[in-house]
């Protein structure tokens, strides 16, 4: 694959507003189990739309005109939670966390020097019910000394600050879950900002007592890479990989209710943003309280993380991507494909 730069995917997404759009672009349906987990609309209509339709620009980059790399069913276990359980006071909750240094392709001959959390930016996802126990093993098996810092209620001696794990070291978190909410974890060694930047963050979603309304859920961790040292970022995503829910749109069903845990850990710039096309959503800060907005567009600074459901009134492909025009040119941009 060609390498892309930062100038390279600017020039390739830059509106050509003289362009005309021939055609268009259109998925095809599929099973309703497919369109929760089945990414292979890669192979349909929109995988195949020429060339000149990415020319036109981000609006239009759509499934092999996008610069993404990996198959369609790279990113389901960070797409996908793992299924939430009911409430039951004092049951054990155990995993185990390894902090390795990788280098991770993010975009099309771009390699990133990474470090991760079990091998991948962002890390696992994390989820228990209220009054869980979890019980957490990190052990460190990178070249510098990590920790992990989980947002929420729990003893200060579990809180990943003062226990720094050294290389080769480890240490296990246990605490019980609470608050129910939607929160993050991360290393918080010194220096901070590289440790988080480098990658060693996640999702982490603690479901309350009266359990949500099913629906159909998906993780969402917005980040930036600094790719050149010089402390700005230079590429954008969402799960880690640029414009890759544009190669593989997220298949969804008409009518049925979407639940997104969306974070922020952007590093090097002060807010991350999520915009949906066509269609708006309630949107809860932190995914607790009883405060919800009803919006198309909301903004997070780093840590900050909240849920947003949906009920899609249309079919159709709709985008979603970050409201600062850039960061969507460098890779944060993405498309929901309704079925009927």
């Amino acid at each position: 694959m060609p390498k892309f730069t930062r100038k390279k995917l600017l020039c390739l997404t830059a509106p050509l507003a003289a362009v005309p759009i021939a055609g268009k672009l259109v998925l095809e349906g599929s099973s309703a189990e497919a369109a929760g987990h089945d990414h292979a609309a890669h192979n349909t209509s929109a995988s195949h739309t020429s060339t000149s339709h990415a020319a036109v620009g981000h609006a239009a980059m759509i499934g092999e005109g996008a610069p993404a790399v990996g198959g369609p069913h790279d990113l389901d276990a960070l797409l996908y939670p793992p299924p939430a359980l009911p409430h039951e006071p004092g049951r054990l909750r155990e995993l185990t966390i390894v902090a390795t240094d990788r280098e991770v392709e993010i975009a099309p001959g771009v390699f990133f020097p990474a470090w991760t959390y079990n091998g991948t930016i962002p890390g696992p996802v994390v989820r228990a019910t209220e009054d869980d126990v979890l019980r957490v093993r990190f052990v460190n098996a990178g070249a510098h000394p990590h920790t992990i810092h989980f947002h929420g209620i729990h003893p200060t001696n579990m809180d990943g600050v003062f226990e720094i794990v050294e290389r080769d070291g480890e240490l296990t978190y246990e605490f019980p879950a609470r608050p129910a909410g939607f929160h993050v974890y991360h290393c918080h060694a010194t220096p901070l900002k590289k440790h988080i930047h480098k990658g060693l963050y996640g999702a982490f979603i603690i479901d309350p007592k009266e359990p949500r309304e099913p629906a159909r859920e998906l993780v969402m961790v917005m980040n930036g890479y600094d790719t050149d040292g010089d402390g700005e970022n230079n590429f954008y995503t969402v799960n880690g990989r640029t414009f890759y829910y544009a190669r593989y749109p997220i298949r969804v069903k008409q009518g049925e209710l979407v639940r997104v845990y969306l974070a922020n850990l952007t590093e090097f710039d002060l807010v991350n943003s999520f915009h949906l096309h066509a269609d708006f959503f309630r949107y809860q800060p932190t995914g607790t309280g009883d405060r919800w907005e009803y919006t198309d567009t909301v903004m997070q600074c780093q840590g900050q993380r909240g849920v947003l459901e949906i009920r899609f009134a249309h079919a159709g492909t709709f985008m979603f991507h970050a409201h600062q025009s850039e960061f969507t040119e460098l890779g944060w941009m993405g498309y929901f494909q309704v079925e009927e």
